[in-house]
């Protein structure tokens, strides 16, 4: 009997929605999750190409005692200049693609349920198309901004951060196969999680293959 194959969900959304809370619900049931985010760190360690390359773009006014970036300097920059953003982004994304290709294979050759790839950027990225859906992860303006707020952020650090994602909704909706609202309370909301990674996993699955008891 054939088994199902592993399912491959693209997970993002703006900052403070949620989604490493989703992921984790996810990994909870038996998914390989991918953080983007972490992936980023990890290419742009001293020495890596990437770290040289940015710091070629950028100058040595962003290089730490450690060789490595001033990380804080760094997003302080980009969070104000999309022009600067867009560059760091054209040297940052194809240095993790690999990184991820590299982990779903994983992911997959160990026969996972599924991966989840968590990124804010998983269509500029180039990430989406490597899924069978997109699931963006939204909440309303205000819950994002107390939830930005209650990581430590100031006002003015939460708002800039939050403004510099300005306009993702937008571009976002279009390929969501999905929306999760984290709005409500985390049971409730972890119960559409588990419903949407149900529907998501009979889609995958070959006719006649009964669904695994949970």
């Amino acid at each position: 009997m054939t088994a199902a194959r592993t399912l491959r969900i693209g997970l993002t959304g703006p900052i403070g929605c949620g989604k490493s809370t989703v992921a984790g619900w996810l990994a909870a049931r038996g998914a390989v999750v991918i953080d983007a985010d972490s992936l980023a760190r990890l290419v742009t360690e001293p020495g890596k190409p990437a770290t040289e390359a940015i710091l070629a773009r950028f100058g040595d006014a962003f290089r730490d005692a450690d060789d490595g970036l001033d990380r804080f300097a760094l997003a302080a920059l980009v969070f104000r200049d999309e022009a600067a953003l867009r560059d760091l982004e054209t040297i940052v994304h194809p240095a993790v693609r690999p990184e991820i290709l590299a982990r779903i294979a994983a992911a997959e050759a160990a026969g996972a349920p599924a991966v989840v790839v968590e990124a804010i950027k998983l269509v500029e990225g180039g990430l989406a198309a490597l899924c069978d859906e997109v699931w963006l992860v939204a909440c309303p303006p205000d819950v994002q901004r107390q939830r930005v707020r209650l990581r430590g952020a100031n006002e003015a650090d939460a708002d800039r951060r939050i403004e510099a994602q300005a306009g993702l909704m937008d571009g976002l909706r279009p390929v969501a196969t999905r929306v999760i609202d984290t709005t409500g309370t985390p049971e409730a909301t972890k119960a559409l999680v588990e419903t949407a990674y149900e529907r998501a996993r009979d889609a995958v699955r070959p006719a006649g293959v009964a669904r695994p008891e949970a």
